[in-house]
């Protein structure tokens, strides 16, 4: 392979598999439109002039909304971007293993899987620069209007937050690439193209090592929110909102060896409720566990998020009534902020979630031609898919559930002095319905086009 033909290569990958690249695609427009947002709302404050940069405001001010509330979102957009790359790199694992049976050295592979990063970074540049810079405007002109940010503050029109947009997805997707890519290029071609064909490895030792790690530093800055003092509640709550993301990135680092488990534990039942449809479904999901892991992750993203901050919200609520105290938590100006940031985390969990769970199930068809070669009739595979659906809800929602317990059981030990946070029993059952909504309709809707179209042609072309 001559590295002339790398650049072809890449741009001829991403036509042959355009919905693989489409998910990363759009979680790479989210995280560069966060950034911008949050980059653009700090270059209007530093560029204002001295006489407008002075004028008081309600709140903590501009630069402090951007660092504070833009520090999680944009975490939380390049951990999608993340979890999307691999998600595409493991799409085409037999294509780059067969690649490597001709002759391609590793050293190729990696430039291929680079080149191909980069060729999505620029496509989805434009974009989601520009919806940042709008999203920025609009943004700022809604502080404004809450009296948050000085009246003649404006977005300028440097590219500076542009350029710094564009340099963090590049850094991102090439870091999780040279990550994500060494399982193709470390063992020998022909072990490669085996792993690639077989569908499933155990989780490695690096991973799980990583995993302990992350989750051990998840812990202890849930320790660390809870040992705050009653006149230290928002550094709390900003403790416990870091923890639970960093629970979620042990989540996905553990989360075949989590899916595994409780893919077996919920398996049973449907097995005894579905024989058929039930037993396929759960082999599926426990035969599959890094496929398990890949689905469940961004429901648990969703889930976790959106509960923590409400579930926090509600409890500092109870404690400001009770004491007559009001922090940054519970003044109606910062309420709508979390409101807005919320709306945003789930903007971007929700649109993780629907990559995910369609590319994934579009993938599988290959599978379903050769289950309706040996008999398998449309109607049992959508039944098979309905409960692997619901099995794959449910995970996602458990995984999300304990983080977000054990966040808010945190942030309630600072507020309370109890692990016991109050729960909003009716916006916690949204967050589930939501989470349910994304997720069945779409594995089901993708697998009712997966299994159409004629199975021999199907089994006899190329997978995915």
């Amino acid at each position: 392979m001559m590295s002339g033909t790398v650049p072809t290569l890449a741009v001829g990958q991403i036509r042959r598999r355009p919905a693989a690249f489409a998910g990363l695609a759009v979680a790479l427009l989210l995280a560069m439109g966060a950034v911008t947002l949050f980059a653009s709302l700090v270059a209007a404050q530093v560029t204002a002039p001295r006489a407008v940069a002075r004028v008081a405001v309600a709140g903590p001010g501009l630069v402090v909304i951007a660092g504070a509330f833009g520090e999680i979102a944009v975490l939380v957009a390049l951990f999608v971007v993340v979890n999307a790359l691999g998600f595409t790199l493991r799409q085409q694992h037999r294509d780059l293993a067969m690649l490597r049976t001709v002759a391609a050295t590793p050293r190729q592979i990696r430039r291929l899987v680079r080149a191909q990063v980069t060729a999505t970074v620029l496509l989805a540049a434009v974009p989601g620069c520009a919806g940042g810079l709008l999203a920025a405007r609009a943004f700022l002109a809604a502080l404004q209007q809450r009296g948050m940010a000085a009246p003649g503050l404006r977005i300028p029109g440097t590219p500076v937050p542009m350029l710094i947009a564009l340099a963090v997805a590049l850094l991102v997707g090439l870091a999780a690439t040279a990550l994500t890519a060494r399982r193709i290029t470390r063992p020998a071609p022909a072990a490669a193209l085996t792993d690639s064909t077989a569908g499933q490895r155990r989780t490695g030792a690096v991973r799980l090592l990583a995993g302990a790690v992350v989750l051990a530093g998840g812990v202890l800055l849930l320790r660390l929110a809870a040992g705050r003092p009653a006149g230290e509640l928002d550094k709390a709550g900003q403790a416990a909102m870091l923890g639970s993301l960093v629970l979620l990135v042990a989540v996905a680092l553990l989360g075949p060896v989590a899916a595994r488990l409780l893919a077996t534990v919920l398996g049973a039942p449907a097995r005894l409720l579905l024989p058929r449809a039930g037993w396929l479904a759960d082999a599926n999901l426990r035969g599959y566990a890094a496929r398990l892991s890949s689905a469940v992750v961004p429901v648990a993203l969703l889930v976790g998020l959106a509960a923590t901050m409400l579930i926090m919200t509600s409890t500092a609520e109870r404690a400001a009534r009770v004491t007559g105290a009001a922090t940054s938590v519970t003044k109606e100006s910062d309420v709508w902020l979390r409101q807005a940031e919320l709306g945003l985390l789930v903007c971007f969990a929700a649109v993780s979630t629907v990559n995910t769970l369609v590319a994934l199930t579009a993938d599988r068809r290959r599978e379903f031609a050769l289950l309706r070669l040996v008999g398998a009739t449309r109607r049992q595979l959508l039944r098979m898919l309905s409960v692997e659906a619901a099995l794959t809800t449910v995970v996602g929602v458990l995984l999300g559930a304990a983080v977000a317990g054990a966040a808010t059981g945190a942030f309630s030990r600072a507020v309370t002095g109890s692990v016991l946070p109050v729960v909003p029993g009716a916006a916690c059952g949204w967050v589930v319905a939501g989470a349910a909504v994304l997720t069945v309709p779409g594995i089901v809707g993708t697998g009712l086009w997966a299994i159409g179209g004629r199975a021999v042609e199907q089994v006899g072309g190329e997978r995915g």
